[in-house]
Protein backbone atom coordinates (compact mmCIF):
# COMPACT_ATOMS: atom_id res chain seq x y z
CA UNK A 1 0.00 0.00 0.00
CA UNK A 2 1.30 3.44 -0.92
CA UNK A 3 0.94 5.99 1.86
CA UNK A 4 0.23 9.68 1.58
CA UNK A 5 3.29 10.12 3.78
CA UNK A 6 5.38 9.16 0.75
CA UNK A 7 4.54 12.50 -0.88
CA UNK A 8 7.60 14.74 -0.63
CA UNK A 9 7.08 18.17 0.89
CA UNK A 10 7.56 20.91 -1.67
CA UNK A 11 7.04 24.58 -0.76
CA UNK A 12 6.58 25.38 -4.45
CA UNK A 13 3.50 23.20 -4.89
CA UNK A 14 0.07 24.73 -5.33
CA UNK A 15 -1.57 25.86 -2.13
CA UNK A 16 -5.04 24.35 -1.80
CA UNK A 17 -6.29 24.56 1.79
CA UNK A 18 -6.07 27.62 4.01
CA UNK A 19 -2.61 28.39 2.66
CA UNK A 20 -1.50 24.81 3.24
CA UNK A 21 0.79 23.31 0.59
CA UNK A 22 -1.01 20.77 -1.57
CA UNK A 23 1.10 17.88 -0.26
CA UNK A 24 0.16 18.80 3.31
CA UNK A 25 -3.52 18.90 2.34
CA UNK A 26 -3.18 15.37 0.96
CA UNK A 27 -1.51 14.22 4.16
CA UNK A 28 -4.32 15.75 6.22
CA UNK A 29 -6.87 13.99 4.01
CA UNK A 30 -5.04 10.71 4.59
CA UNK A 31 -5.10 11.23 8.35
CA UNK A 32 -8.81 12.03 8.28
CA UNK A 33 -9.48 9.01 6.08
CA UNK A 34 -7.63 6.59 8.35
CA UNK A 35 -8.59 8.05 11.75
CA UNK A 36 -11.77 10.00 11.15
CA UNK A 37 -13.02 10.29 14.75
CA UNK A 38 -9.74 11.86 15.90
CA UNK A 39 -9.05 14.05 12.88
CA UNK A 40 -12.62 15.16 12.11
CA UNK A 41 -14.45 14.99 15.45
CA UNK A 42 -17.00 17.67 14.53
CA UNK A 43 -18.39 15.43 11.80
CA UNK A 44 -17.88 11.99 13.32
CA UNK A 45 -20.39 11.21 16.06
CA UNK A 46 -19.28 7.61 16.42
CA UNK A 47 -16.10 5.58 16.05
CA UNK A 48 -16.23 4.69 12.35
CA UNK A 49 -13.37 5.78 10.07
CA UNK A 50 -13.48 5.92 6.28
CA UNK A 51 -10.84 3.18 6.17
CA UNK A 52 -13.04 0.77 8.17
CA UNK A 53 -14.97 0.14 4.95
CA UNK A 54 -12.45 1.29 2.34
CA UNK A 55 -9.66 -0.95 3.60
CA UNK A 56 -5.94 -0.21 3.39
CA UNK A 57 -6.63 3.52 3.16
CA UNK A 58 -8.90 2.95 0.16
CA UNK A 59 -6.35 0.88 -1.76
CA UNK A 60 -7.36 -2.75 -1.12
CA UNK A 61 -8.93 -4.58 -4.05
CA UNK A 62 -12.49 -5.80 -3.53
CA UNK A 63 -12.73 -3.70 -0.36
CA UNK A 64 -14.42 -0.64 -1.88
CA UNK A 65 -11.16 0.73 -3.34
CA UNK A 66 -11.07 4.42 -4.19
CA UNK A 67 -8.00 4.50 -6.43
CA UNK A 68 -9.08 6.37 -9.56
CA UNK A 69 -12.58 7.08 -8.27
CA UNK A 70 -12.23 10.88 -8.42
CA UNK A 71 -12.08 10.63 -12.21
CA UNK A 72 -15.64 9.25 -12.27
CA UNK A 73 -17.18 12.40 -10.78
CA UNK A 74 -19.49 14.20 -11.24
CA UNK A 75 -22.08 11.44 -11.49
CA UNK A 76 -25.76 10.79 -10.76
CA UNK A 77 -26.63 9.80 -7.21
CA UNK A 78 -29.79 7.73 -7.17
CA UNK A 79 -30.57 8.32 -3.51
CA UNK A 80 -30.38 12.10 -3.80
CA UNK A 81 -31.74 12.07 -7.37
CA UNK A 82 -29.24 14.67 -8.53
CA UNK A 83 -25.71 15.00 -9.87
CA UNK A 84 -23.06 14.64 -7.18
CA UNK A 85 -19.60 16.15 -7.21
CA UNK A 86 -16.85 14.30 -5.37
CA UNK A 87 -17.24 16.82 -2.54
CA UNK A 88 -20.96 16.00 -2.34
CA UNK A 89 -20.12 12.32 -1.98
CA UNK A 90 -17.61 13.01 0.78
CA UNK A 91 -20.17 15.14 2.65
CA UNK A 92 -22.65 12.29 2.26
CA UNK A 93 -20.18 9.87 3.84
CA UNK A 94 -19.51 12.19 6.76
CA UNK A 95 -23.22 12.62 7.49
CA UNK A 96 -24.19 8.97 6.99
CA UNK A 97 -21.31 6.54 7.42
CA UNK A 98 -19.67 8.66 10.15
CA UNK A 99 -23.08 9.75 11.49
CA UNK A 100 -22.08 13.39 11.42
CA UNK A 101 -25.60 14.69 11.99
CA UNK A 102 -25.70 15.03 15.75
CA UNK A 103 -26.03 18.80 15.34
CA UNK A 104 -27.90 19.39 12.05
CA UNK A 105 -27.05 23.09 12.23
CA UNK A 106 -23.33 22.21 12.00
CA UNK A 107 -22.96 19.96 8.97
CA UNK A 108 -20.01 19.56 6.59
CA UNK A 109 -20.21 21.30 3.21
CA UNK A 110 -18.19 21.09 0.03
CA UNK A 111 -15.92 23.88 1.30
CA UNK A 112 -15.39 22.48 4.79
CA UNK A 113 -11.69 22.03 5.59
CA UNK A 114 -12.07 18.30 6.28
CA UNK A 115 -14.00 17.70 3.04
CA UNK A 116 -11.44 19.61 0.97
CA UNK A 117 -8.61 17.61 2.55
CA UNK A 118 -10.24 14.23 1.90
CA UNK A 119 -10.87 15.31 -1.69
CA UNK A 120 -7.18 16.19 -2.02
CA UNK A 121 -6.27 12.68 -0.88
CA UNK A 122 -8.76 11.01 -3.27
CA UNK A 123 -7.59 13.23 -6.13
CA UNK A 124 -4.05 12.06 -5.39
CA UNK A 125 -5.21 8.43 -5.51
CA UNK A 126 -6.73 9.19 -8.92
CA UNK A 127 -3.75 10.81 -10.61
CA UNK A 128 -3.36 9.50 -14.16
CA UNK A 129 -6.92 8.20 -14.52
CA UNK A 130 -9.05 9.42 -17.40
CA UNK A 131 -11.85 11.80 -16.42
CA UNK A 132 -15.37 10.52 -16.96
CA UNK A 133 -14.48 6.84 -16.67
CA UNK A 134 -14.98 4.42 -13.80
CA UNK A 135 -11.86 2.48 -12.80
CA UNK A 136 -12.19 -1.18 -13.72
CA UNK A 137 -12.36 -2.33 -10.11
CA UNK A 138 -15.21 -0.04 -9.08
CA UNK A 139 -18.54 -1.68 -8.35
CA UNK A 140 -17.08 -5.16 -7.83
CA UNK A 141 -18.48 -5.55 -4.31
CA UNK A 142 -21.78 -6.75 -5.68
CA UNK A 143 -23.57 -10.05 -5.43
CA UNK A 144 -24.92 -11.17 -8.80
CA UNK A 145 -28.65 -10.40 -9.22
CA UNK A 146 -29.52 -14.07 -9.75
CA UNK A 147 -27.88 -14.88 -6.39
CA UNK A 148 -29.86 -12.35 -4.37
CA UNK A 149 -32.28 -13.82 -1.84
CA UNK A 150 -35.50 -11.85 -1.15
CA UNK A 151 -34.93 -9.78 1.98
CA UNK A 152 -37.98 -11.28 3.67
CA UNK A 153 -36.48 -14.73 3.12
CA UNK A 154 -33.27 -13.94 5.00
CA UNK A 155 -33.31 -15.24 8.59
CA UNK A 156 -31.28 -13.01 10.94
CA UNK A 157 -30.95 -15.92 13.39
CA UNK A 158 -29.06 -17.92 10.78
CA UNK A 159 -26.93 -14.86 10.12
CA UNK A 160 -26.15 -14.56 13.81
CA UNK A 161 -24.88 -18.15 13.89
CA UNK A 162 -22.50 -17.42 11.00
CA UNK A 163 -21.45 -14.14 12.62
CA UNK A 164 -20.60 -15.89 15.89
CA UNK A 165 -18.51 -18.44 14.00
CA UNK A 166 -16.76 -16.18 11.50
CA UNK A 167 -16.76 -12.59 12.70
CA UNK A 168 -16.29 -12.30 16.47
CA UNK A 169 -12.49 -12.52 16.43
CA UNK A 170 -12.46 -8.97 15.02
CA UNK A 171 -15.91 -7.59 15.81
CA UNK A 172 -16.69 -9.32 19.13
CA UNK A 173 -19.94 -10.98 20.12
CA UNK A 174 -21.45 -7.57 20.75
CA UNK A 175 -20.43 -6.32 17.30
CA UNK A 176 -18.54 -3.35 18.75
CA UNK A 177 -15.05 -4.32 17.63
CA UNK A 178 -12.06 -5.96 19.30
CA UNK A 179 -8.83 -4.09 19.93
CA UNK A 180 -5.98 -5.89 18.17
CA UNK A 181 -2.73 -4.01 18.62
CA UNK A 182 -3.35 -0.48 17.40
CA UNK A 183 -6.31 -1.54 15.25
CA UNK A 184 -9.97 -1.96 16.09
CA UNK A 185 -12.79 -3.03 13.81
CA UNK A 186 -15.68 -0.62 13.42
CA UNK A 187 -18.83 -1.12 15.50
CA UNK A 188 -21.43 -2.83 13.31
CA UNK A 189 -24.47 -1.53 15.17
CA UNK A 190 -25.40 0.62 18.14
CA UNK A 191 -24.82 4.33 18.84
CA UNK A 192 -21.17 4.36 17.69
CA UNK A 193 -21.89 2.80 14.28
CA UNK A 194 -22.97 4.24 10.93
CA UNK A 195 -26.52 5.55 10.83
CA UNK A 196 -29.56 4.06 9.13
CA UNK A 197 -29.22 6.27 6.07
CA UNK A 198 -25.76 4.96 5.17
CA UNK A 199 -25.12 2.65 2.23
CA UNK A 200 -23.96 -0.09 4.61
CA UNK A 201 -27.40 0.02 6.24
CA UNK A 202 -28.79 -1.64 3.09
CA UNK A 203 -28.84 -5.43 3.20
CA UNK A 204 -27.51 -6.18 -0.29
CA UNK A 205 -24.92 -3.39 -0.18
CA UNK A 206 -23.56 -4.66 3.12
CA UNK A 207 -23.72 -8.26 1.89
CA UNK A 208 -21.52 -7.36 -1.08
CA UNK A 209 -18.91 -5.85 1.22
CA UNK A 210 -19.01 -8.91 3.47
CA UNK A 211 -18.88 -11.32 0.54
CA UNK A 212 -15.69 -9.96 -1.00
CA UNK A 213 -13.87 -8.05 1.77
CA UNK A 214 -14.57 -10.20 4.83
CA UNK A 215 -13.45 -11.97 6.93
CA UNK A 216 -10.48 -9.62 6.99
CA UNK A 217 -7.85 -12.38 6.86
CA UNK A 218 -9.80 -14.67 4.54
CA UNK A 219 -11.85 -12.46 2.21
CA UNK A 220 -14.16 -14.22 -0.21
CA UNK A 221 -14.50 -17.35 1.91
CA UNK A 222 -18.20 -16.82 2.66
CA UNK A 223 -20.82 -17.83 0.11
CA UNK A 224 -23.32 -15.42 -1.44
CA UNK A 225 -26.01 -16.81 0.86
CA UNK A 226 -23.87 -16.62 3.99
CA UNK A 227 -22.91 -13.00 3.28
CA UNK A 228 -26.55 -12.04 2.85
CA UNK A 229 -27.57 -13.80 6.05
CA UNK A 230 -24.86 -12.01 8.04
CA UNK A 231 -25.95 -8.70 6.49
CA UNK A 232 -29.56 -9.43 7.46
CA UNK A 233 -28.43 -10.05 11.04
CA UNK A 234 -26.40 -6.83 11.22
CA UNK A 235 -29.18 -4.73 9.69
CA UNK A 236 -31.69 -6.18 12.15
CA UNK A 237 -29.88 -4.28 14.89
CA UNK A 238 -30.54 -0.72 16.08
CA UNK A 239 -28.31 2.12 14.94
CA UNK A 240 -28.44 5.94 14.89
CA UNK A 241 -31.21 7.51 12.86
CA UNK A 242 -30.34 9.67 9.86
CA UNK A 243 -32.59 12.74 10.31
CA UNK A 244 -33.11 13.52 6.62
CA UNK A 245 -34.35 10.18 5.27
CA UNK A 246 -37.56 11.77 4.03
CA UNK A 247 -35.49 13.64 1.43
CA UNK A 248 -34.04 10.41 0.00
CA UNK A 249 -35.65 8.78 -3.05
CA UNK A 250 -37.99 11.78 -3.29
CA UNK A 251 -39.68 10.66 -6.52
CA UNK A 252 -39.06 6.91 -6.33
CA UNK A 253 -39.43 4.05 -3.88
CA UNK A 254 -36.47 3.12 -1.68
CA UNK A 255 -34.67 -0.06 -2.78
CA UNK A 256 -36.10 -3.30 -1.43
CA UNK A 257 -33.04 -3.81 0.81
CA UNK A 258 -33.26 -0.35 2.43
CA UNK A 259 -34.82 -1.90 5.53
CA UNK A 260 -34.55 1.12 7.79
CA UNK A 261 -36.80 3.24 5.60
CA UNK A 262 -40.52 3.52 6.38
CA UNK A 263 -42.47 0.53 5.14
CA UNK A 264 -39.38 -1.59 4.55
CA UNK A 265 -38.95 -3.19 7.98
Amino acid sequence: MVSAWDIPANPLTDRSLDGMPHAEAIRLGYRIFTNTPKEAPAFTHGTVSCSNCHLNAGQRERALPLVGVAAAYPEMNRRAERIFTLEDRIVDCFTRSENGTEMPEVLPTSSTREVVAVKAYLDWLSLGYEAGKNPAWRGKNLIAPDKLIPVEGLDPARGEAIFLEQCVSCHGQDGQGVQIGDKKAAPLWGPQSWNDGAGAARVYTLAGIIRYAMPYLDPGSLTDEEAQLVAAYITSKPRPSYPFKEKDYATSKPPVDAVYYPGRR
